[in-house]
């Protein structure tokens, strides 16, 4: 576990340390799109934080392969290269969209080749295993399209769902978090050495996310683009495609006994068909929503609109920060929710506190107008939204200032911030307000 959370550590540290370059990178060679139409924020902000995250991604590989506890991986699996020459490929097709703004279609050719290329070297799904029945083997064409539609599917979704400060990195977070506890126990629990990869892959995946989070949260200082959401999407599928493809349930020895103790005992071996899918539930549910709307309404399937799910929370009342964090709830809930079943499938605890929760969700998304304020002794450790009003006069008071007024006044008075290449505007001679306007009024 200290090499996991080591390698974790750096990818994380050098995500975080290379975004800010990157970000005057963007800057400079002009990667800073004019805001369109379906867009929520109102300042033109670089993209192209994908390439932090890749070279996250190389020195989280790198580490690793120099650790004595996951060297192993190396040398016994060809699937880190593997994951490696994929994430190269669809990471520089993703630098090019975010500069060059590619076809829809071209992407899809890339996303297509990337899965095969993987493919090739040996990341595939060669069997599957089916309750009642034991384990299916794939043939090679099986493998290869289940493989590559698992990925595509994986990364459109996890594009889609893009469109706010914070929401893409911390949902991937989120689900590589589940999927690392699941991976970790199938490998440390159960002693399968092949489930390493799926491991490494996780944990990196969460350093990669978690190192770009501070400069994407809202408001965001760089976006990550095309290539980094591509590249994020890619290394999750990897990872269900690494376990789901590569673990024998027959090791285990699992479909022994009875149909239904069978079914119980195997199911830690079942999670991966299904935990790969309630990960990505939210953005999965947006892609579906997306296409139908848009095929329904006589447009291509990859036209842009303002009909996903985190816009629809925003036309509702609820503000960018909730909104996000509404959508970080609910795939926790789905993951983890998952992820415990799976350790305790008996267990009714499990399927009631899933149920309270989601009540609460639904409780959260009837309430787009209530607004927390935190007690007065931790507003200094909160953002200033959820700090209480406070007065002049009060304000004068906490300072021992005599004063001669007592007309109140918010203290989120919009205070200019100069623009520049370091202000987080990034371009123009404006200067940038606090605008609590919310997305979608009229200027």
């Amino acid at each position: 576990m200290r090499d996991y959370l080591l390698t974790l550590c750096v990818t994380a540290a050098v995500t975080y340390l290379l975004t800010g370059p990157v970000r005057k990178f963007a800057i400079a060679t002009g990667a800073m799109p004019e805001i369109r139409a379906r867009d929520v924020h109102r300042e033109p902000t670089p993209r192209l934080g994908g390439i932090a995250m890749f070279f996250g991604l190389c020195a989280g590989l790198l580490v690793a392969d120099h650790l004595q506890n996951l060297n192993s991986v190396f040398e016994l699996s060809n699937e880190p290269r593997a994951l490696l020459s994929g994430a190269a490929l669809i990471w520089l097709i993703g630098v090019l969209d975010d500069k060059f703004e590619l076809d829809a279609l071209i992407k899809l050719g890339a996303q297509m080749i990337s899965a095969g290329v993987m493919v090739i070297q040996g990341l595939t799904i060669l069997w599957l295993p089916i309750p009642g029945v034991g384990t299916v083997a794939l043939t090679r064409g099986q493998g290869t399209l289940l493989t590559v539609a698992l990925v595509v599917l994986t990364i459109n979704a996890v594009n889609f769902v893009d469109g706010l400060d914070g929401l893409a990195a911390g949902m991937v977070c989120i689900a590589a978090a589940a999927f690392f506890l699941y991976a970790y126990r199938l490998w440390y629990g159960y002693t399968i050495e092949a489930a390493a990869p799926a491991t490494l892959f996780a944990a990196i995946l969460m350093g990669m996310c978690l190192g770009f989070l501070p400069h994407n949260m809202h408001p965001a200082r760089i976006f990550m683009g095309d290539s980094g959401s591509m590249l994020i999407g890619l290394i999750l599928a990897a990872s269900a495609i690494s376990i789901t493809g590569q673990v024998d349930p027959d090791v285990l020895k699992l479909f022994e006994g009875s149909t239904r103790e069978a079914t119980h005992a195997a199911l830690p071996v079942f999670i991966p068909l299904v935990l790969p899918l309630t990960i990505i539930a939210i953005p999965m549910a947006d892609l579906i929503l997306a296409i139908v709307r848009r095929t329904w309404n006589g447009q291509s399937p990859f036209a842009a609109d303002r009909g996903h799910l985190h816009h629809r929370l925003l036309e509702i009342g609820h503000s960018h920060s909730r909104a996000v964090l509404i959508m970080y709830f609910w795939s926790a809930l789905i993951a983890f929710g998952t992820l415990a079943y799976s350790v305790h499938s008996t267990s009714m605890w499990i399927v009631l506190t899933v149920v309270f929760l989601s009540a609460i969700g639904l409780v959260l998304l009837l309430l787009p107008r209530f607004a927390p304020r935190a007690p007065r002794w931790a507003e200094s450790f909160v953002p200033p939204r959820y700090r209480r009003r406070r007065t002049v006069a009060t304000e004068a008071a906490d300072a021992t200032v005599p004063v001669s007024v007592s007309v109140e006044e918010p203290m989120d008075e919009r205070i200019p911030v100069p623009a520049g290449v370091n202000g987080s505007t990034a371009i123009g001679h404006r200067s940038r307000f606090t605008d609590r306007r919310k997305a979608g009024t009229p200027s």
